[in-house]
């Protein structure tokens, strides 16, 4: 039986005739040239920056000779996340992590820019002379060499301009990329699969005259063809109305809605054709001359001819350039049941943009076949309409999904618009880029704001990531997340320090493990004495600090010669009462300028016998040396004026000892509320040390706040902690909208900051739990983010009274087993029937 389909090969039709020196070559001799275009992140630029953006892709068409195209092409592709469970060294958090967001539906954004240098004939060629329609394809001669020579060094000016610009990056294709090789797929192979991965299999195309299909998708096309179909106005952005307040500003591209805001398989085509802006003024000139003389016969010709003159007045007087312009939405699918809610959704998000909807099912396959790289001249000029370069690149897509960090360290976090996991680093290579100094962090958010989750969630990583944690809280916030880590490591971490009456923490700041008083660990304990010493309000004069300095000094002279003296704080206040006061006689010092007696009198509650005897004189270590995750829990001293403060500052010290010993290893030391009790007058110095000496360790410190008051009303706070923290986390700022202008002008947050904070919990995925917090580094990268957590996780993480009893009293049944309790719960919570 005789075959009467009418079918042929690809390779009969095929367009491209070599690849050449990373350029493509048509078989109608037309040049090509691939990019890869890397974009700002979404909700990260301004409306001046958009401006700036515009601007440089506006310098850069300019370069392009005559008859050149700018062709870019925005994928939009489905994909499911695939989580990396199978590696040997992951948590049981981790793993649930991943695991909670198997199968997690994201749309993927990849981005390409051909640019084309084709012939005046053929930039007028139609759809019916389209390669696809033609029997047999002649490849032609490139005749004139320097035109060519002339392109590709406009194409070097192009690509230099773009990359200058700061905020988009454009990387020139290879040979290996555009054709693909053996194992992988080049640009072509995936055009024609519509697909961006590495596959090698191309699929059957079906050309009807309503319907287009690739293997099993139907495709499903709308254009902007026609001027007509456009808005009277169009902007380089446009306000996102669900992220904006009517105190912030959240800007997106003006083409957003029909890039990442469009949630399906799609591909976005923007073309610009550069024609010969002499000649096309005056073929205007000769139009509105025809039109004049015809106005007498139809009311239409002469509002024609108004429009033709005012497009010319525009051209002359602001010395703008005409070029025409297309772009089309190419959306697909394999069912024809949600191939009709495409349809809808795509012109929907065309009308956000005021566009007028077309649907086009004849001109889809050449509108197909010209979006193939390296066939942009193949284009049909009737799709084609007159404009100006500012307001095609209007329609430009600028920003994309947010990406994962490349470094190997970093913290898991979401994308707050389609639910991904992303991998942030906001340490090591912000440091290493030069965006931060110092990777010291503050963290600011209400109760109720999903602070503690993120800060579990924060610290839990670390600890995994081999860093030394030290926890300072005032509310057993890490008691599930420490009991699961010293249950997981047998006692060799997880360590859980809780002030009672009947075991009150304890130290000895006189005691150091190898014996050797740095100059950091005398000045951390000149501070402590000088605390103890002196109120808030009461500062020492220089003879005091120079006396309690000697002093100080002495004492570690004589423990280090004499070790039959046990190094605490009774034997420093023995020698200072004894030889230390005979020494100051010798040197008949007064007791204006010092009074010993004062200073003895004052330091009694913690000498043996006083109130306090066991604070300072511990006669055994805490081991923090070795333990990778302790946590100090002072909530049940956090209103005593005298324990809390110096329970604090001891806390922070031995961690610098913790510090300076731990050579090339991570640690960062984390204070919740505890900092309220050390932000004296005193003190200030001390934080200051702490922050700027963590950073040449290796180390990170952290404090975090829920009183927004704190930080106003205090000057020792801005001027220590915010003024050196070059990384500021901000969770939901809603309760403090009347006062966010202070707390704006106190952290220094730019107008484009202040737009991002003041989105958070805007607009939540309804089907997903989550809560968002902003991540700003050196006031120029900041973002916002979603930390969404497996069940497994909440249940650790959890702060609620209740849900903590329920899994420690259910831990116990188990006889102790925490992780499986907290399993217990999560499969109870997922499957309430069972």
């Amino acid at each position: 039986m005789r075959n009467i389909l009418k079918a042929t090969t690809l390779e009969n039709k095929f367009p491209l005739f070599t690849v050449e020196n990373g350029c493509i070559v048509s078989k109608d001799a037309d040049i090509t040239v691939a990019f890869r275009v890397e974009l700002p992140e979404l909700f990260t630029v301004t409306a001046a920056e958009y401006e700036a953006i515009h601007s440089a892709w506006n310098k850069a068409v300019k370069v392009l000779p005559d008859y050149s195209i700018v062709h870019k092409q925005d994928w939009f592709i489905k994909e499911n996340y695939a989580p990396d469970i199978q590696k040997a060294d992951l948590s049981f958090l981790s793993r649930s992590f991943e695991r909670h967001f198997n199968e997690r539906p994201f749309l993927n954004h990849t981005c390409y820019l051909f640019l084309t240098k084709t012939t005046k004939e053929r930039s007028r060629m139609q759809s019916n002379f389209s390669t696809l329609c033609r029997g047999f394809l002649v490849p032609k001669e490139i005749k004139d060499k320097e035109t060519v020579t002339k392109f590709l060094e406009a194409v070097g000016q192009f690509e230099s301009i773009m990359n200058d610009s700061g905020f988009i990056t454009l990387t020139r294709l290879n040979s290996d990329e555009i054709t693909g090789t053996r194992e992988t797929a080049g640009i072509v192979e995936k055009y024609f699969s519509l697909s961006q991965t590495y596959t090698t299999t191309l699929k059957d195309i079906s050309l009807g005259a309503d319907e287009m299909k690739i293997g099993d998708n139907i495709l499903c096309l709308h254009t902007l063809s026609d001027a007509e179909d456009m808005p009277g106005k169009v902007g380089t952005d446009t306000r996102y109305e669900k992220l904006s307040t009517d105190r912030s500003d959240c800007r997106l591209s003006f083409a957003s809605p029909v890039g990442v805001l469009l949630s399906c398989n799609h591909i976005y085509n923007q073309y610009i054709f550069i024609d010969d802006h002499t000649e096309n003024l005056k073929q205007f000139e000769k139009m509105a001359r025809n039109m004049h003389s015809l106005s007498k016969y139809s009311r239409a010709n002469q509002i024609n001819k108004s429009w033709i003159e005012e497009y010319l007045n525009e051209a002359h007087s602001q010395g703008l350039i005409s070029v025409r312009c297309h772009c089309n939405i190419m959306a697909w699918s394999d069912d024809r049941d949600e191939l009709k809610h495409i349809k809808n959704d795509v012109g929907s998000q065309l009308a956000l943009m005021e566009c007028k909807p077309r649907h086009n099912t004849t001109d889809t396959p050449t509108l197909f076949w010209a979006g193939i790289p390296g066939n942009q001249a193949d284009f049909p000029a009737e799709e084609s309409f007159y404009t100006f370069i500012e307001q095609a690149l209007c329609l430009f897509t600028e920003e994309t999904n947010y990406k994962s960090s490349l470094s190997p360290f970093g913290i898991k976090m979401v994308d707050r618009v389609t639910g991904k996991p992303l991998h942030i680093d906001i340490s090591d290579l912000p440091m290493k880029k030069g965006i931060i100094t110092n990777r010291n962090k503050f963290i600011l958010g209400p109760s109720g704001s999903g602070k503690s989750f993120f800060t579990n969630h924060m610290v839990r990583q670390y600890y995994e990531q081999n860093a030394h944690v030290l926890l300072v809280d005032t509310g057993n916030s890490y008691l599930g997340l420490c009991e699961m880590i010293n249950r997981k490591t047998h006692g060799e971490d997880g360590i859980y320090f809780t002030y009672t009456t009947e075991n009150p923490i304890a130290f000895n700041p006189f005691y150091v493990e190898d014996g050797v008083f740095d100059i950091e660990k005398k000045e951390s304990i000149k501070t402590l004495i000088l605390t103890l010493w002196k109120r808030d309000d009461e500062a020492p004069t220089r003879a005091e600090e120079v006396a309690l300095s000697n002093a100080v000094s002495s004492y570690i002279e004589l423990i280090t010669k004499d070790s039959s003296v046990t190094p605490c704080f009774n034997t420093f206040y023995e020698y200072v009462k004894t030889d230390y006061r005979e020494h100051l006689q010798e040197k008949n010092v007064r007791e204006k300028d010092f009074d010993i007696d004062n200073f003895l009198n004052v330091l009694e509650p913690y000498y043996k016998g006083g109130e306090y005897d066991y604070l300072l004189n511990s006669d055994k270590e805490l081991d923090l040396l070795h333990k990778r995750f302790i946590v100090f829990e002072l909530d049940n001293i956090k209103d005593h004026k005298i324990l809390f403060p110096i329970t604090t500052i001891i806390i922070m010290e031995v961690f610098i000892s913790k510090m300076r010993k731990l050579k090339g290893i991570r640690k960062l030391i984390l204070i919740e509320e505890a900092w309220k009790a050390i932000a004296s007058a005193n003190m200030a110095d001390y934080i200051k040390y702490l922050y700027k000496t963590v950073r040449k360790y290796f180390g990170e410190a952290i404090v975090v706040t829920q009183e927004v008051e704190d930080i106003i009303s205090s000057p020792i706070v801005k001027e220590s902690i915010i003024n050196n923290s070059d990384c500021k986390i901000l969770l939901d700022q809603r309760k403090y909208l009347n006062k966010f202008d202070s707390i704006q002008n106190l952290l220094g947050l730019t107008d484009k900051e202040r737009s991002q904070v003041l989105s958070i919990n805007l607009a939540n995925h309804p089907g997903r739990k989550y809560k968002e917090v902003w991540i700003g580094l050196g006031g120029t990268q900041s973002a916002v983010y979603a930390t969404e957590v497996s069940l497994e996780e909440y249940f650790t993480y959890t702060t609620e009274e209740t849900e903590k009893m329920e899994l420690f009293a259910l831990s116990e049944k188990l006889g102790g087993n925490l992780e499986l309790a907290i399993k217990r719960l999560a499969f109870s919570k997922r499957n309430p029937e069972k």
